[in-house]
């Protein structure tokens, strides 16, 4: 009797997969999805998962990787294909030059809100002050003002206890000392005490946007993001406590939307604010206001 012969006996061995590959296999893939930074994300999400950074993958591109390897390389890649931030899939950002946890609990701390930091650090003195950061999140704007400035008494708040845990490892990792209070804005603290300066990135956009349903905004914290009265509630919330929580004299600096500053200035002169300016982000919108509280 005739048999056919096993063509799948004599078929050439597959080629294992190497760095060099899964990197240019992810790079296709985060493109096709839209990403414009796909070569940096590839680098970023393989390095992650193999635990190399750039310049051993490049290094090293021809090592052959495991099944396993390929499957956790994968699965990484499928996420940010669905839309997952990349910082929360390595569960850090930078900021300010600071490396910070991150996640679903928290904002991603984004280049715009390193304008607040700038504007604060120009207000505060090279001596003791107290500044508090309201809905402080990863404990982005503290942990950066309090290493620029460590003789200030660093105090923070927030409503989510998630936000904290992150705030608090990340001031831990960074070894920065920090007050943290859970609770609505200056609700927080109780009695209240009086600070030398209030800085804040609140929620400012209106539940209706719809960014809301774009990009990494998709997968953040909505209570973190969105505000009532078309995204001004919190921010007229924390002009209003803030006068009865400042010294006189002391700064009061929020971030906001870019069409935002000329009613966040109309709420700072109707609080008995001075010197109130908006100031502009590298993109050239007004995103930061500040004012100083009058002296009695």
């Amino acid at each position: 009797m005739n048999t056919k012969p096993n063509n799948s006996q004599h078929s050439p061995p597959t080629e294992p997969t190497s760095i060099a590959n899964l990197l240019a296999e992810a790079r296709r893939r985060l493109l096709a999805a839209g990403i414009e930074s796909a070569g940096l994300e590839a680098r970023l999400l393989v390095g992650y998962q193999l635990n190399m950074d750039a310049t051993r993958l490049i290094a090293h591109g021809e090592q052959a990787l495991s099944d396993d390897q390929i499957g956790a390389v994968r699965a990484l890649i499928n996420q940010r294909v669905d839309g997952v931030p990349v910082a929360y899939l390595l569960g850090q950002r930078e900021f300010w030059s600071l490396p910070l946890r991150v996640d679903e609990y928290c904002l991603i701390p984004r280049p715009d809100t390193e304008l607040l930091v700038e504007r604060a650090l120009g207000r505060l003195p090279d001596g003791p002050a107290r500044v508090i950061d309201l809905g402080t999140g990863s404990g982005a704007i503290i942990l950066a003002l309090k290493s620029e400035r460590p003789r200030i008494e660093a105090w923070a708040s927030d409503t989510s206890s998630g936000a904290l845990a992150i705030a608090a490892a990340n001031a831990r990792d960074l070894r920065l000392d920090v007050h943290w209070f859970r609770g609505h804005w200056l609700d927080a603290v109780s009695p209240r005490p009086w600070f030398d300066m209030i800085v804040s990135n609140p929620p400012y956009i209106g539940a209706s946007d719809p960014h809301l349903e774009q990009g990494d905004l998709r997968f953040e914290p909505r209570s973190a993001l969105v505000a009532a009265g078309s995204g001004l509630s919190d921010l007229a919330t924390i002009v209003r406590q803030a006068g009865r929580c400042l010294r006189p004299g002391g700064w009061l600096l929020l971030e906001h939307g870019h069409t935002q500053a000329p009613l966040i200035r109309r709420m700072f002169e109707e609080h008995a604010f001075v010197a109130i300016a908006s100031h502009r982000d590298p993109a050239g919108h007004e995103r930061v206001t500040e004012g100083r509280l009058a002296d009695e």
